[in-house]
């Protein structure tokens, strides 16, 4: 009597299984047949405690992934992209108060600033005070060097200083560094300051301070008040004369840092964690609004300035979602506020590719069918695991299998299908990011064409150059500047681009491609910028002082 209830069980499993496979689109009959030729297909398998049954083979997930991922970036698919974001930049040049933002800082270096300056880069983890030397272009090499540099733990502690005290704090460790290099009758020293929270700058070295978020208490009764002015007080107690000169965040550090080596840098570029570009862009580009408060002084100084683009914010409506990122977009806080952010940066990378694994679980089988616990918190991926697993190239993928087990253990040893689907999966989101960071630079670069001819005056010659005696207008823009800009150079730094695997250069391929079908002539760069924030503040301060 047990083998025929066995039987009976057995058979109504089978019916069940062709039932649900029915209900998902495959027919009765192919059901049925696909499960006397193959039962293991539809054995049962278990996601977050509910019995489920593969619907297809992680073959055909996988091609419907790369459709999804990397069909709406091919060819002309990309370069449709780029002029819609090329639209939205220009918009937003005239309005939208968070994005677009032109700083104070409109000088870039001439290459030819020397001395040493001190620098400060103050981040969510750590605070690092550096002297920095600038010795020009011509000290091919070694043109810009930090002389000494010391890096202190911004522990859960310290962020629990509140107002003044943290302030303290920093005065004290700028102390500790430079006190031995001090005279009695010491003059003001100049400080550059790479600020990575937000702040409201009313000037070069000025800006009022705004909610550091992140665990700080900084600004429990400060809000408002110069930031300049409280580190300058803070020191002031350790017999300190410092002077702020100049606050710069990331990316505009990035460029400068660079533009000191290369005279044609004009981007800098962030893509670690977050995501962010800087770029040098004529002053009349953008409406008065945008500028906000301040002197006429500094509008007859300045020719072009540097604009923190906020790339992140960009994006809406013209990106090409897949189900997953408009899953990553309805949990996410704030919805909506940072499409491209959620696309390219490093903190959402892995959330994207956990969230397709998911599917692949309950739809696929991949694990046998049983998701990994730790998989299932949001944003337990990591994106620096997923990078690991990308650079084993080997065919085993051992290193990846230990690299992905050691983070999240699976009830069953992981085969080696498995880990394939993940690095496959992986590498469709990173080789989709970096074209998306590629036409973005590409965008940026037209668009600075574009109003670096529309903003250029025409000044007649004062001989005319033809036998009609008409005079000719004269270039628009220097000819030794275009031959300068013939190569434009993108300064970059930040975790992602510096290291996940084949990441920079399958940017710099699409840049390329975008720039060869391009209609204005040049090439597109992408160079490194070490120690940028440091490097970026004390070059920013060198360009305050030849002013």
């Amino acid at each position: 009597m047990q083998p025929l209830t066995s039987a009976m069980t057995t058979l109504k499993k089978s019916l069940l299984a062709a039932l649900k496979s029915f209900l998902r689109g495959r027919s009765f009959l192919q059901a049925i047949l696909a499960f006397w030729v193959s039962p293991k297909a539809f054995k049962e398998q278990h996601v977050s405690g509910k019995r489920t049954y593969p619907s297809r083979a992680i073959e055909d997930f996988l091609k419907e992934a790369e459709k999804l991922f990397l069909g709406p970036i091919d060819e002309d698919g990309l370069r449709k992209y780029s002029s819609d974001l090329k639209r939205q930049f220009r918009e937003r040049l005239h309005a939208h108060p968070e994005c677009m933002l032109p700083s104070f800082n409109h000088l870039l270096p001439t290459g030819k600033e020397r001395g040493q300056y001190l620098a400060l880069d103050v981040g969510g983890s750590t605070l690092r005070v550096a002297l920095v030397e600038l010795r020009g272009r011509e000290a091919t090499g070694r043109e810009s060097e930090i002389i000494r540099m010391v890096s202190f733990k911004i522990t859960p502690e310290i962020k629990k200083l509140e107002g003044m005290s943290f302030f303290d704090w920093m005065a004290g460790r700028i102390y500790e560094v430079i006190h031995k290099d001090l005279s009695h009758e010491q003059d003001i020293i100049p400080m550059g300051l790479a600020w990575s929270f937000p702040v409201e700058q009313v000037s070069l070295g000025g800006g009022l301070l705004l909610g550091m978020g992140k665990g700080f208490l900084a600004t429990n009764g400060l809000l408002g008040q110069d930031l300049g002015e409280l580190i300058k007080f803070a020191c002031k107690k350790q017999g300190l004369n410092i002077q702020l000169e100049a606050i710069v965040n990331d990316s505009s550090a990035t460029l400068l840092s660079q533009a000191y080596v290369h005279g044609s840098t004009r981007f800098g570029l962030i893509l670690g964690t977050g995501t962010n570009i800087a770029v040098h862009l004529p002053v009349g580009a953008f409406s008065r609004a945008k500028y906000g408060k301040r002197p006429e002084s500094w509008f007859e100084s300045a020719s072009h300035v540097i604009v923190n683009t906020e790339l992140g914010m960009f994006g809406k409506d013209i990106l090409p979602l897949t189900r997953w990122d408009e899953l990553l977009n309805a949990s996410h806080p704030r919805p909506d506020f940072q499409p491209l952010e959620h696309m390219l940066s490093g903190f959402y990378l892995g959330e994207i590719c956990r969230l397709a694994i998911v599917e692949a679980v309950e739809t696929a089988g991949l694990f046998g069918g049983q998701l990994p616990p730790s998989l299932e918190k949001p944003y337990s991926l990591d994106t620096e695991i997923l990078s690991r697993i990308e650079a084993d190239t080997s065919p085993t993928l051992e290193r990846a299998t230990s690299e992905f087990t050691k983070h999240h253990p699976t009830a069953a040893s992981p085969t080696l299908s498995d880990i394939n689907t993940i690095r496959t999966i992986a590498s469709f989101i990173s080789r989709r990011s970096a074209a998306l960071l590629a036409a973005s630079v590409f965008s940026l670069w037209e668009l600075r064409h574009e109003t670096e001819t529309e903003q250029a005056p025409v000044t007649p010659k004062r001989i005319p150059s033809n036998d009609s005696g008409v005079v000719l207008p004269s270039p628009s823009v220097d000819e030794q500047i275009r031959e300068m800009e013939a190569s434009t150079k993108v300064a970059f730094n930040g975790s992602v681009i510096e290291h996940y695997p084949e990441y920079l250069s399958t940017c710099q391929r699409y840049i390329d491609d975008l720039v060869a079908h391009s209609q204005y002539p040049g090439s597109v760069d992408l160079v490194p910028a070490i120690e940028s924030s440091i490097l970026g503040a004390a070059v920013a301060i060198a360009c305050a002082n030849t002013a």
